[in-house]
């Protein structure tokens, strides 16, 4: 398994890669489209990740000291943004989630790039799992 700084080195390329924005939200539609869906059941209203304008469903699943993390959300871009978060934290220990540094989101823009809402529903995402 790759460390959690390699896999966001890994992002940034792949974001490096995109001539324009337009081509990077197509990835991250891409991105989000790759993730598991979660059954039914687990949409619940306990599990929606607060601050955020899209429904966001983020279940965590501890084993052996590991957070595996599962989610869902009702938007495509939204979508996007938390299989990006789940591919860099979901598999590590509370400790490599707490103290992991966000400069990959910085590094392929989605600060600068994002409306209001969607930056703060994706740092809502980020609170939530480094809460847990």
């Amino acid at each position: 398994m790759r460390t959690l700084e390699e896999t966001q080195k890994e992002i940034v390329q792949e974001f490096a890669e995109c001539s324009d924005w337009e081509e990077r939200y197509q990835l991250l539609i891409e991105i989000g489209d790759s993730l598991d869906p979660i059954p039914d059941s687990w949409k619940s209203e306990d599990r929606l990740v607060p601050g955020c304008q899209s429904k966001v469903w983020l279940v965590p699943e501890e084993k052996e000291g590991i957070l595996v993390l599962h989610a869902d959300s009702d938007s495509a871009i939204t979508k996007g943004m938390i299989a990006l978060l789940l591919r860099v934290f979901s598999g590590r220990t509370r400790q490599e989630i707490a103290s992991a540094s966000l400069d990959f989101l910085k590094d392929i823009g989605l600060d600068k790039h994002l409306s209001m809402s969607r930056r703060n529903g994706l740092y809502s995402m980020v609170n939530r799992i480094k809460s847990l």
